[in-house]
């Protein structure tokens, strides 16, 4: 009878820690349902211009005018995931970004950190406002308004009207990037390590298109 118990105790601590292995992988969020702007929030300054002028919707793929200078963004603050936006360029390629970690009230622009859009340097850390962040040993602080942290490779972006893809991870205090597969940047000890996501109109007609976040598992 010992032996029949003490199995049978065996048989469940398999059994649990099975099951512990086996916990569901995070869903992923789709931040942009493909239709309309649930969930986002579109921000011009002042408003002699209507947002819906700047910002729209064909096909499954928004449209961004590029002027005048604003963005979309998430109404809820996220931390600890994995990002993949796509864009390519529908004209000139000019400037854009991916604004991660927003802090405080909207305004061009917000003190955040942004993966940077402008054509041929995506891949670079921006420091917007006060911040810090340490890539390679080297840690740079921002005191003032703009802080470029170089990509570490060669630009990876597609010619214009071709599309390109974002991945971002943003786990805890360490922030990465890559574009078309290409490892970009990477840093530590970031000053902000979470906050809502946008997508900016800076320059010239842009687009975006699948645009959703996996959380880390923790």
């Amino acid at each position: 009878m010992k032996r029949i118990i003490l199995f049978a105790l065996v048989a469940g601590a398999v059994a649990l820690t099975g099951c512990t292995q086996k916990q569901a992988a995070p869903q992923q969020i789709d931040l942009f349902n493909g239709t309309d702007f649930t969930g986002w929030t579109l921000f011009i300054p002042g408003d002699s211009v209507d947002v819906n002028d700047v910002w729209s919707i064909t096909d499954g793929v928004i449209h961004c005018a590029g002027v005048p200078s604003g963005y979309m963004r998430t109404q809820e603050s996220y931390s600890n995931y994995k990002l993949h936006v796509e864009w390519r360029w529908a004209e000139e390629p000019t400037n854009s970004g991916v604004l991660l970690n927003i802090q405080g009230d909207d305004q061009v622009w917000p003190n955040c950190i942004e993966n940077q859009l402008q054509a041929g340097n995506a891949g670079d850390f921006v420091l917007i406002g006060p911040g810090t962040i340490t890539v390679d040993d080297s840690v740079y602080t921002n005191e003032g308004r703009f802080l470029i942290i170089p990509k570490k490779h060669d630009s990876a972006e597609k010619t214009p009207g071709e599309w390109n893809a974002y991945d971002i991870t943003v786990d805890g205090a360490t922030v990465s990037n890559s574009v078309n597969g290409i490892a970009m940047n990477s840093g530590v000890d970031a000053g902000f390590t979470s906050g809502p996501i946008a997508l900016q109109s800076e320059g010239s007609p842009i687009e975006f298109r699948n645009i959703h976040l996996t959380p880390l598992q923790k």
